[in-house]
């Protein structure tokens, strides 16, 4: 292990981003519980903030951290059209605002499921984007585990959307749009897409660009006019109704 000092240059990794390229919590949460003392390197507990450590260091969290891990919640929204996912754009709202006592919804078959409790909405925040125009299933975490798997720059989870489209598909579209086409200047990973009838198009993504349906389809003579995503991972939109969230429950992996 070694720490910065101003006679030799710094040398490892920040143990924050080995913390979080492990998976075991965000870079945020890894300052938070080094400054708790929650954090061992080889068995040696560390404290203070920017330690760094040999890339195969073996690092353990405390008792602490685990607890604390365990009481960080998240949620599901499906998300109307007028609400941002993210940071607040004039005139609208972010999505957020939605996670209220009112509009929480209870599975019929879930009738366990915890209530409201306004300390969830500490550090809660998107999980990946949603277009203001768009609908659907929406994640919001408190955990940065959760979403490192979702929108981490190595994530692979699939998210799948039903796309409503109107105009004429340039011959050969289709296969583009599974896989040729390119956006800001990089090719888009393959996807897997599919006509469900006449007018509605199935997307199944494992990245997520800036209105990325919508530019693809732009490019092979197509117009969105509805787009809701409803599956993401594991997790689907199911039953959960326009506006409403619900808790992910135990069993649910994305």
């Amino acid at each position: 292990m070694n720490q910065e000092t101003d006679a030799s240059p710094p040398s490892g990794v920040r143990i924050s981003k080995l913390l979080a390229k492990r998976g075991y919590c965000s870079r945020r949460e890894a300052d938070h519980y080094i400054e708790r003392g929650w954090v061992f390197v080889e068995g040696v507990k560390v404290s203070e903030l920017g330690t760094r450590a040999h890339p195969h260091a073996k690092i353990t969290l405390a008792p602490e951290a685990r607890r604390a891990q365990s009481q960080r919640v998240t949620l599901l929204l499906n998300k109307p059209v007028g609400f941002v996912s993210g940071q607040p754009e004039p005139g609208y709202e972010p999505a957020v605002t939605l996670i209220r006592r009112e509009n929480q919804w209870r599975d019929p078959a879930h009738p366990d499921a915890p209530a409201f409790d306004p300390r969830c909405l500490q550090g809660l925040a998107p999980a990946g984007r949603l277009d203001i125009d768009s609908t659907g299933l929406l994640v919001l975490t408190q955990d940065g585990r959760t979403a490192r798997q979702l929108i981490g720059e190595n994530s692979g989870v699939e998210k799948e959307y039903l796309v409503r489209v109107e105009g004429e598909l340039r011959a050969g579209g289709l296969e583009m749009l599974r896989h040729g086409l390119s956006l800001d200047g990089k090719a888009l990973k393959p996807a897997r897409v599919e006509w469900q009838n006449a007018d509605q198009l199935r997307f199944i993504l494992r990245e997520g660009k800036k209105r990325q349906i919508r530019r693809m389809c732009e490019l092979v003579g197509l117009k969105v006019t509805g787009l809701k995503r409803v599956r993401i991972g594991k997790v689907r939109l199911g039953d959960l109704p326009p506006g409403r969230w619900r808790f992910l429950r135990a069993d649910e992996r994305f």
